[in-house]
């Protein structure tokens, strides 16, 4: 018996070392964390076990049997959670197909354990519970009485809410079991939320014993968590495959503790993978990549998933330049083969679309298609971004972005406004300096300038968030109230960089309108400590500010610093969400570390290639329009019909409301007439936002409440096709006396001939003989007239798919 005992304690000592210098992976099996340390009743250890390969690990946790050399101090379940029973030390013994690893396991100070601490070990369980989410306890004006903070942001707040409100009824020290907190919380006592915590679990042991000690309010100084560390960050798997994630929050003074169970788990891509509430990863057969985001006590980290299909042979496309080089090499990573570049007809609509929101007219197509030159996608390209059409267009986006809404700067201020952002674009101004006189802007809101953009954001923080949204990707409005629950920004970070904006003041102009400038300013206090904040941009350090006039001067040197983390990527990313259909980052002014791009390497190219050309808007747009990454055709292959974030194929982009109601206008020959503006306006023209229109408020026209591009409605709807199909302005376009339908008609063309002009003039190609065909039953039909029968043809058009997207 003591030889039994001697052998146990060499081994345990041997086991140590081995753990200690990270050897404990027998042949190819791996076992995370190597050793374990348990000090509190409540403790846990998530067991991850990985069979290591050549090109990546894969999770055989649920395969492997594991056991405990001493059951009474130690139990280990089949989900390789590790629990303490009473101090001492064991081995965890862990068996998959025919190998074994042996872990050591040490339990210590479960008879006169550390109290618990409700900063770190009661609030996690309160916001994993989902308690103090913004459907719950943590709305603004609480739940049934209880309020507690969003996400768990403020301690002292919610530890007040929890011991010392509804007459401190909720807790009982001398009875913890008899706690409304804990009743509540399993359903003892009925309860809106159901039941959240099981009855004797680990969380109701810790959150009864933190009771019986006192419901005290730790110090915030003592060994507060300072990071959290995810296993694995990052992981290729298999289709359908499984991966459990292992999460340790770190202290102040080095301890580590398993935290898998308290911590929140999201997706950025639900279609490609999903986290359940106990960090396991399961993937879909879609290729593709996915951030699984972690949240721990306002601390995040994410892990990494690739998930490639098998594909025999890659076959490399041509590269027209870096683009292609760089979506090419993602593609191949994934095994997916992209389509085949586009045809001349279907490039040449989606470039005139994309480029300047018109289609080609026929003599254009049938120009283009003539032309046999090799560099004619090149020159087309060209041509178009010389366009004035392409000043109206982007003068049109850039005012939805920047809010320029006639109920608020007035009419004279709208226009403009919507006159200097034409003249922008049309001038090709560079992008960071374009920004700059945004961000400084002064002078009269009904002169033409971008001063009117202060007229809407009315006060230092409408702007800061406003400007971090539009020109950084920054949503730091989410860290106004509490931590941002995504990411590093604090309040702090938010009224330090509203802090900027103090200083401008709105004075009435005596030729009316308000007059813009900026002096001086004050520094925002933190609204939880009172401490005064030096403005700084995001992630920056404080600058002094002494003897500096106007502080939008400094911030607008760090934003469009080609240093910036975040200025060249935003822009890029919003242009080739544009011309792609979707940004590389989603939401497109999302950009954070727990949010990222599908290709980075990609992004960060195209960021480079911006600060090279000088921020050329123009000069980026072409080297965009010229790869084949942007001429592929929309047809899935067997090997690209899942994927739908990697660009191996072009998408099918709704056309905005403006650029679908000129595309009628122009296909059917009957210009539209805007309420009080002269006739032969097109809709991407119209600064008016407020303008009555049905067809605009159906088809989703922004009435530029919001910076985000999101407010723009672009999901298809019965209303949508019913309008198309039915409505009295559709039909009276397609019969018009003057319009396309009634003029071939009445030409001497042959029907045939009217076929092809309609497909020209709406599909932008010529039909195919099966096409032809069919549309010439709509001439054999007895008693229909040639008229009539071009009029269903164009009807027929206008209707289809083909018609009113982008592809």
């Amino acid at each position: 018996m003591r030889n039994f005992f001697v052998n146990q304690y060499l081994f345990f000592i041997i086991a140590l070392f081995c753990a200690s210098n990270g050897v404990f992976a027998n042949g190819q099996l791996k076992v995370i964390p190597p050793s374990v340390r348990l000090d509190r009743p409540e403790g846990m250890q998530q067991l991850l076990v990985m069979k290591v390969g050549d090109t990546t690990d894969l999770d055989v946790s649920r395969r492997c049997n594991f056991e405990t050399t001493e059951p009474q101090i130690v139990e280990v379940g089949v989900d390789g959670r590790v629990v303490p029973k009473r101090d001492g030390k064991a081995v965890i013994v862990v068996r998959c197909d025919d190998e074994v690893v042996q872990v050591p396991v040490v339990v210590i100070g479960l008879g006169s354990p550390t109290p618990v601490s409700f900063r770190r070990e009661v609030l996690p369980i309160l916001t994993k519970s989902g308690c103090s989410s913004g459907g719950c306890h943590g709305k603004a004006e609480g739940q049934n009485g209880f309020r507690l903070s969003i996400f768990g942001f403020d301690a002292v707040a919610d530890h007040n809410a929890v011991v010392k409100e509804a007459r401190g009824r909720r807790v009982s020290p001398a009875a913890p079991k008899q706690s409304l907190l804990l009743k509540k919380a399993t359903g003892m006592t009925p309860h809106g939320g159901g039941a959240k915590i099981e009855l004797g679990s680990p969380w109701y042991r810790r959150i009864e014993r933190w009771i019986a000690e006192g419901a005290q309010l730790d110090d915030e100084a003592s060994q507060g968590v300072v990071a959290i560390d995810v296993y694995p960050e990052r992981i290729q798997m298999a289709p359908n495959g499984e991966q459990q994630l292992l999460v340790t929050a770190i202290g102040s003074d080095g301890t580590r503790r398993c935290v898998t169970v308290e911590a929140e788990f999201d997706s950025n891509a639900k279609e490609i993978a999903t986290a359940d509430r106990d960090g396991k990863i399961r993937v879909s057969n879609n290729p593709g990549e996915a951030a699984i985001l972690v949240r721990y006590l306002g601390h995040v980290g994410i892990c990494r998933v690739t998930i490639p299909q098998d594909l025999a042979t890659f076959q490399r496309p041509e590269e027209n330049n870096f683009i292609d080089q760089a979506v090419w090499d993602k593609l191949k990573r994934l095994g997916i083969q992209p389509g085949q570049v586009t045809d001349d007809a279907t490039f040449l609509r989606r470039v005139y679309l994309d480029t300047i929101g018109s289609l080609p007219t026929p003599d254009e197509v049938r120009r283009f298609m003539a032309d046999l030159s090799p560099n004619k996608r090149t020159q087309v390209i060209d041509q178009l971004l010389k366009r004035p059409e392409y000043a109206d267009f982007w003068a049109m986006k850039w005012a939805d972005i920047l809010r320029v809404d006639k109920a608020i700067v007035k009419p004279q201020g709208a226009v403009a406004m919507t006159r200097w952002l034409r003249d922008q674009f049309n001038d090709n101004t560079p992008y960071d300096e374009f920004a700059r006189r945004i961000v400084t802007a002064e002078g009269n809101t009904l002169a033409e300038g971008p001063a009117s953009f202060y007229e809407v954001h009315k006060d230092s923080e409408m702007l800061g968030r406003s400007i971090s949204q539009i020109f950084l990707g920054v949503r730091i409005e989410c860290a106004q109230c509490h931590h941002h629950p995504f990411e590093r920004w604090g309040q702090a970070d938010y009224y330090a960089f509203a802090g900027f904006f103090t200083g401008v003041q709105r004075k009435k102009a005596a030729s009316g309108g308000r007059k813009i400038y900026s002096r001086g300013g004050v520094n925002l206090k933190h609204p939880q400590t009172g401490v005064e904040l030096l403005p700084v941009g995001l992630g920056a350090k404080a600058v002094a500010l002494d003897g500096v006039e106007d502080r939008r001067d400094v911030l607008s040197r760090w934003m469009t610093s080609p240093e910036n983390p975040y200025f060249a990527k935003m822009i890029v990313n919003r242009i080739w969400a544009h011309y792609f259909g979707r940004g590389l980052v989603e939401p497109i002014d999302d950009l954070r570390a727990t949010n990222p791009a599908t290709n980075e390497p990609l992004l960060e190219a195209l960021a480079n290639h911006l600060i090279a050309k000088r921020y050329d808007l123009k000069a980026f747009t072409r080297s965009v329009l010229n790869a084949n990454a942007y001429q592929l055709e929309a047809v899935p292959n067997l090997s690209n019909q899942t994927d739908t974030q990697n660009f191996s194929r072009a998408a099918w982009k709704p056309m905005p409301a403006e650029v679908l109601l000129d595309a009628i206008c122009q296909a059917t020959g009957v210009p539209e007439q805007f309420n009080g503006w002269p006739e032969g306006y097109r809709a991407i023209q119209i600064w008016d936002n407020r303008m009555p229109s049905y067809f605009f408020r159906v088809f989703g026209r922004p009435q530029r409440v919001s910076v985000c591009e999101c407010e723009r409605g672009n999901e298809p709807s019965i209303a949508q096709a019913l309008h198309l199909m039915n409505s009295p302005e559709s039909v009276r376009k397609i019969r018009h006396r003057d319009g396309l339908a009634a003029r071939l008609a009445a030409s001497e063309r042959s029907s045939t001939q009217i076929i092809e002009e309609i497909y020209l003039a709406t599909l932008c190609r010529q039909p195919t003989s099966a096409e032809q065909s069919l549309m010439q039953q709509a001439f054999q039909e007895p008693g229909i007239t040639r008229r009539e029968a071009s009029e269903d043809i164009l009807w027929a058009l206008l209707n289809t798919r083909e018609f009113v997207y982008n592809h």
